[in-house]
């Protein structure tokens, strides 16, 4: 028997050639900050061509959307790059491109060179910061042999600007095809429509320049 508590916890559904089903969640918002008000149950689109985003208004079905994975996206493997405090692991595979990390930290993620992160390159605790900063869950890092992947946080999702939906605080994904974010606690997911790693973000929505103008 399921508990009323476990009822409540919020989840998101992933639909076959359609919209994310999201339930139960108290937490929506905007880049800005700007909270978004929530029903029980929210229709979000992910074919990137409705007119009411972030919300659904079924043109995925005019445009004969799918949702599956496509050839030519990046391999989905975990990398190790051992440093002397902090040893730093990394999947190019579900990566959004954010780029918190080159940002945040350029001398210890090197864009364009190889190897491209270096884990002696910067104080560990400034490196644990930044990677904490990663929306997709592509980074995470082990210091005394202690993997830190998920951190607690109360359940959100954040509509990013012109990007993905930033999922936070453990919200469940329900795949039709049984697939799995690399961290529960966080990831992102596609609303451009085109990533090549459905529905999970690959930051396609740079090429392709998609934009929401209501965020």
């Amino acid at each position: 028997m399921v508990s009323q508590t476990e009822e409540k916890k919020p989840s998101i559904k992933v639909t076959k050639n359609g919209p994310y089903l999201v339930r139960n969640l108290k937490n929506f918002r905007y880049s800005k900050g700007e909270s978004i008000e929530t029903e029980p149950i929210m229709v979000l689109c992910r074919c990137g061509k409705s007119e009411n985003k972030p919300f659904c208004d079924e043109t995925h079905e005019k445009i004969d959307f799918l949702g599956k994975k496509e050839k030519g996206r990046a391999p989905d493997e975990v990398k190790d790059y051992k440093g002397k405090k902090i040893t730093i692991h990394d999947n190019r595979g579900v990566c959004a491109h954010a780029e918190f990390c080159i940002k945040g930290a350029s001398s210890v993620f090197k864009k364009g060179k190889k190897p491209w992160i270096d884990p002696d390159a910067a104080d560990p605790d400034e490196i644990e910061k930044i990677i904490r900063s990663c929306p997709s869950g592509a980074l995470s890092y082990s210091r005394d042999g202690v993997l830190y992947r998920d951190y607690p946080r109360p359940p959100e999702i954040t509509v990013c600007r012109d990007s993905f939906y930033k999922v936070t605080g453990s919200i469940e994904l329900e795949d039709p095809d049984g697939l799995v974010p690399q961290s529960k606690e966080h990831y992102t997911l596609c609303r451009c429509g085109a990533s090549k790693n459905k529905p999970f973000c690959d930051g396609t929505h740079w090429k392709i320049r998609f934009k929401d103008e209501k965020n």
